[in-house]
């Protein structure tokens, strides 16, 4: 079970394997979600009401009860870097073996010790390196000396992580794995070609924008940006004088990336705040508002992109999804705005309820699915790979205190 707890909504998605280890969504729930700033947990008791009403849906839609869940990460609070450790080999026939691989990755965490509020939510090998030769993906059963490996390393704020995890154990449910969003958001749209090529994943939700960097295989840089489509709702509602809920109505139905995408004599109808009367208004007007703001979120990302490095290294270009995504005219205007080839991504899976999850507000939902669903067959735990064992070791025993105390 996928749980991905976004500043406008909400979202528990099921699913069960097949025997050919096909995931298939078998039910989905979402609810509004008015606890959520940016990412960050700003009322408890909202947010756990939000988690339960999700919950209950999607237990409802698929028939089963939900126990554990995946459970996504965002916020401004992420942060990431990348990391190289380096062991000598121990057996004396210098054959590599899985504690050869737990100490390397664990002297490459040991070499980015967060600070004290912060926890390591990933912690990603990219590439090993024996006896100077790399590009290495899986160096158990090799012959060697000397073992390297290149981590990516993943952190949040302590606090903001503990508040997170406080509202899903109150909401009745276990966090069984914490997976930042711009990375399950890639297990539903990107393809294994486009990350080893190298492309920019872009979530666009609701209060945040999640940046996501994939070269050679992995993840090579994140970023979480405090801008999404709720800012430009809100635009719309002030510059139409609109409630905000007509304002996402008409986001939705009549938006468009750019002006020039508004044809002349389109139109559309604006219920004022106040009145039933609706007046016409050019769909110019729409798109003149949209504009702005859109492009201000790719310039935050251009900026990101040039900070990272990676910028040179992206010829799969861009891949833009989350709700925003749905914006008529995206994949041009990223084009335009971030110099790179860009497209819209969908996630694809199977099952009755494929055409209900197959978009892209629901990519980080069907993205924790897949990742779950990717890592729990493979022998080598996720607790030492991705760090989640010190984690939870940490937090949970945080949780406890603080369901105790209040």
């Amino acid at each position: 079970m996928g749980l991905d707890i976004g500043t406008t909504k909400v979202c528990v998605i099921v699913a069960e394997p097949d025997e050919e280890g096909e995931v298939h969504i078998t039910g989905m729930g979402t609810s509004p979600s008015t606890g959520v700033r940016r990412g960050v947990v700003v009322d408890l008791d909202g947010t756990t009401r939000a988690i339960e009403d999700a919950v209950e849906a999607a237990e409802r839609m698929a028939g089963v009860k939900i126990a554990g869940v995946v459970l996504g990460v965002s916020g401004e609070h992420i942060a990431s870097q990348n990391s190289r450790g380096v062991v000598a080999v121990s057996r004396g026939d210098h054959e590599i073996g899985e504690s050869d691989v737990s100490r390397v990755v664990e002297a490459a965490r040991m070499a980015a010790i967060p600070a004290s509020d912060r926890e390591i939510i990933h912690l990603l090998p990219r590439d090993f390196v024996v006896d100077g030769q790399d590009g290495v993906k899986n160096p158990v059963g090799m012959y060697g000396t000397r073992l390297e490996v290149d981590a990516h390393i993943v952190t949040g704020a302590s606090t903001f992580l503990a508040n997170l995890l406080k509202c899903v154990q109150r909401a009745g449910v276990e966090a069984e794995e914490l997976v930042l969003e711009p990375l399950a958001s890639g297990e539903a749209v990107l393809s294994q070609a486009e990350r080893e090529l190298g492309v920019a994943l872009v979530d666009i939700g609701g209060g945040t924008s999640s940046l996501g960097l994939f070269l050679g295989g992995g993840l090579c840089h994140a970023a979480v940006l405090p801008i999404g489509g709720h800012h430009i709702t809100s635009d719309i509602a002030v510059g139409l004088r609109t409630p905000i809920v007509e304002a996402e109505k008409l986001k939705i139905r009549h938006g468009c990336a750019t002006a020039a995408m508004a044809a002349e004599g389109e139109t559309i109808e604006v219920v004022p705040i106040g009145t039933r009367e609706a007046r016409i208004l050019p769909r110019r007007v729409l798109a003149e508002i949209i504009e702005p703001r859109l492009s201000e979120i790719f310039a935050m990302i251009k900026t990101q992109l040039r900070r990272s490095g990676y910028a040179p290294l992206l010829p799969a270009g861009v891949v833009a999804t989350g709700g925003t995504a749905l914006l008529r005219g995206i994949a041009d205007a990223a084009t335009e705005q971030l110099d790179l080839p860009a497209r819209v991504g969908v996630p694809e899976v199977s099952g009755s309820m494929a055409d209900v999850v197959g978009s892209p507000i629901y990519a980080t939902g069907v993205g924790l699915i897949l990742h779950a669903a990717r890592k729990r067959p493979t022998g080598r735990a996720a607790h030492h790979l991705d760090g989640t064992g010190t984690l939870f070791g940490r937090i949970r025993q945080w949780v406890r205190e603080f369901t105790q105390g209040g």
